[in-house]
This record gives structure tokens, sequence and C-alpha cells, in this order.
């Protein structure tokens, strides 16, 4: 791809019969970035992995439910893939913009892709909204994950009802986890402090309260029918809420929600200890209380044709005052900005043309690529990481093929002795496999893992010996 100089090889130079890749990030999508680069072998290809924390995982590992911890398994796959050739070198608790720049980077590298994820909570813009008891569902799940950025946060479950905003898959998962019993979580890896705080919790009832109708609900089948496996919860619908819905008849997915809510709606189990309340057609205007949350003002809306023939919500003068002590909103995720990269903040992504970063005048940004929920938004479950990495990989291949990457001016091995020289605590392979054997040896019976949640913690065990 890059001719070669036919001259001797420099040992302090870089190889310029192989392509280097930094990848910045540790999830699903960055992984299987990876495992379709180090597979290329003419020219061979190296990857440098990074992430700020001293794990694998990314937002499978903080982000997907505790009792979901089979889709977790995913990660493990994806980074044997990545380290079957022996080509990938992992750098965990290494920041790009703090330890390190994208310009260095560059100066070490062939190409960086970014593969951040999209960790960042979509506003929820209401009067209250920063009350003690409101949280944002980014930090709320990272608090029950383990995530150290949320390990302190303040959370409290002195309260009898909750309330959710939002109708996608995250929505419920925070409703089921509210109302889990203790003995089900016994058996996943939620961390310990909310293991802990969940049971001596007085929630009896979660609203999960969504702003459009039950047909243009984002949540999928799967999710929704497993509220109804919970124990001693009854689902509550009001059959009201489904009598006017308008159901896509051609796609199977919503047939499947229609039947299940129906079979909700007409339940009618008075019996159980608890309620978890599907509310349609209402939003948030404002959270109430003095000194924290003490209850959330709704409005209710009505369905009406937008110019782009959709439905969208529309506030009526009907309001509602509901009661709660604590306050979730997920209404959607979004990517942060990143040092030295463009950034679309009304999609919160980074500007791209099939990976590749986009500047001014729509131009390419030489050797920057993106792939993930940073490349085109928090969409799709993580399976879609697999074509998004494809196309990305293709186009810097392609690029690469096309003289368009410029010959870094250092060797990637390089890189180390820089981030030793700033003193930075990396984390390698084997430092991750060291914290990974440590959780799964200091989990309780039928846990997965136990879960360290505190970044001194992480590079303790990550420093120990084999």
């Amino acid at each position: 791809m890059r001719p070669s100089s036919g001259k001797e090889r420099n040992v302090n130079q870089p190889d310029a019969q192989r392509l280097d890749v930094a990848i910045v990030g540790a999830g699903p999508a960055a992984l299987y970035a990876a495992a379709e680069l180090v597979k290329l072998g003419d020219p061979p290809v190296y990857v440098n992995l990074f992430d700020r924390l001293p794990t694998l995982g990314g937002l499978v590992r903080a982000g997907v439910a505790p009792d979901h911890a089979d889709r977790r398994l995913v990660i493990d796959t994806y980074q044997r893939q990545a380290r079957s050739g022996g080509r990938l070198r992992f750098h965990g608790n290494v920041e790009i913009g703090r330890d390190i720049t994208h310009a260095e980077l560059l100066e070490h590298h062939d190409a960086v892709i970014y593969a951040v994820g999209a960790s960042a909570s979509q506003a929820l813009n209401v009067p209250g909204k920063h009350l003690p008891g409101c949280h944002e569902s980014s930090r709320f799940v990272a608090w029950y994950n383990g995530h150290p950025d949320a390990a302190d946060l303040d959370v409290s479950f002195d309260c009898e009802r909750a309330v959710v905003i939002g109708n996608g898959n995250v929505a419920l998962d925070v409703a089921r986890i509210l109302l889990k019993s203790g003995s089900a979580l016994a058996s996943s890896d939620i961390a310990e402090h909310a293991r802990e705080a969940l049971a001596h919790s007085r929630i009896r009832e979660v609203c999960v309260v969504g702003r459009r109708g039950p047909a243009q609900a984002a949540f999928t089948h799967p999710e929704l029918r497993e509220l109804g496996e919970l124990d001693d919860v009854s689902v509550v619908v009001d059959p009201d809420d489904l009598s006017g819905a308008r159901w896509d008849q051609g796609n199977f997915d919503a047939t499947l929600k229609r039947a299940t809510l129906e079979a909700y709606s007409k339940s009618g189990d008075e019996t159980r200890a608890r309620r978890l309340v599907l509310r349609f057609l209402q939003s948030p205007i404002e959270v109430l209380g003095r000194g924290r949350v003490e209850g959330i003002r709704l409005v209710r809306n009505q369905l009406v044709a937008s110019e782009d023939g959709g439905l969208k919500a529309v506030a009526s003068q009907q309001t509602e005052d509901l009661a709660a002590g604590l306050v979730v909103h997920a209404i959607g995720y979004r990517g942060k900005p990143l040092a030295d990269l463009p950034f679309d903040d009304g999609r919160g992504i980074v500007p791209n043309r099939d990976g590749r970063v986009l500047v001014l005048d729509d131009d390419v940004m030489p050797g920057a690529y993106v792939v993930g929920w940073i490349k085109r938004g928090p969409r799709g479950v993580i399976g879609s990481n697999k074509a998004c990495a494809r196309q990305t990989v293709r186009a810097l291949v392609e690029d690469a093929a096309a003289g368009r990457l410029a010959q870094p001016a250092k060797p990637a091995s390089a890189i180390e002795a820089l981030l030793r020289e700033r003193q930075c605590k990396v984390v390698d392979f084997q430092g991750w496999r060291n914290i990974d054997r440590h959780e799964r040896a200091h989990a309780r019976d039928g846990q997965p893992r136990n879960k360290l949640v505190r970044l001194d913690d992480m590079l303790r065990v990550g420093a120990s010996g084999p």
C-alpha cells in the first residue's frame, strides 16, 4: 500500500511494509474493527487499542443490564478474534486528550479509529431537572453497573413510586431493575453498592412514561415480554391507550408488541405486591419538589400528522401531578465532543462519510475514522457494529491503497515510551486479565463476577502478577 524506498529499514523509524492503526475505545465496535484489521495480510496491520478505563467492554460492561449477563459474552468473543493474530496491544487507563493527543497518535500510526460510543444522555429540559433524586439514565445505569465515574452517585430508594421517562429498551431495563427482587438480582453482576441499596428499597410502583403512543414505542418485544416475568409484579396498561393506536400491520415485532400490551391491559391482577405501569401519550413538563424530588407534572399529548408523513406528539391542556421520589430520564443517548475532532452537536456524532471523519466544507480529515455509535448515533444492537466496522475498515484500507495516509514520523512501538515518560499507569492486556480473573474469583454463588468499581482498586489489581 505504501511504496517501499528500497533502503534498509531503520529500527527507529516506522516500518513501511506494515500498517499501524490506533483504536480509541474498547467496546464491541472497537474490538470488531480490530478483529477486521488484524485479519489483513498485505501488508499486515497492527493495532494499538486505547481506553481511558483499565477494562475491556465499553458500554457492554457499563450499559447492558446486569441481569442480561449473557449479552456481555460478546466481549470475550470479540477480544479473542482481535487477539488471535498476535497483532493487538491494549493500553488501558490512557485518555486521549489528557495523556496523549490525536496529533501524537498520528505521529505513531498510519490512522486512528475512534470507537468511543455515545455515553451521554439526551437532556431533560424541564424545570426541576437538577433536584436530587432526578437522574439521567446514563449515570444511573452506570451506577448500578459499577462504572467508576458513577460509583458515588447519590441514589435513594426511600419512596414508594419511581418514574422512568422514556419508551426505549433502556427505560424498560431501568424499570425492571428497580422492581426486581433481591434474590433475582443475586445471580447478576450488578454492583455491590447497588445490590445493597435495592435490597432496602421501598419502591412499590414504577411508572414508565412515553410521549407518544404504544405503536411508536421504541422498546423491542423481548424487553416488553420480560416485564411480565418479574416476580410478584403486575404490569398495568390502560386499555384506552391501545384503542386508538395505529399499528404497522406488516411489522412482525409490532404485532407481537401489540398482543403483549393487550394481554397486560386485560390481566388486572391487583394481588401482587408491586406494579409496573406503562403510560403512553404523556410528557414531563416539570420535576416537582422542595430540596429533592417529590413528584412530576405530566401533560397529556395527542398524535398529529407531521410534514414528513409521520406522527408527532403535541401537548394538550390536560396535566397531572404524580407523586414520586425518584425520576430517571431515559430519552436517548448522544456522543460527546472529542479533543481535536469536529463534532455535530445537533446529532451528537462526529461527522463522517462511510467512517471517514469530515471537517468544514465536507473535506476528509486525513487519517481519522469513526465506528459505532459515535459514527452513526445510538441505533442498533451490539451486532450492528459488525457491518459498521467493516465499512470503516474498508474505507481505511482503500485510503491506504490509494496513498492517502501519511507515513507516521515515529514507530508505533515508541508510544509506550512516551506514556512511561508521562508517568501514565498503563494497564496492558495482562493487567485486564488480572482484573477479570479477580472479579470472577470474588463472585458470590451464581454471580458471573463481582465488579471492581474504584479506579484505584482496578489499577492495583491490574498491576499484580499474572
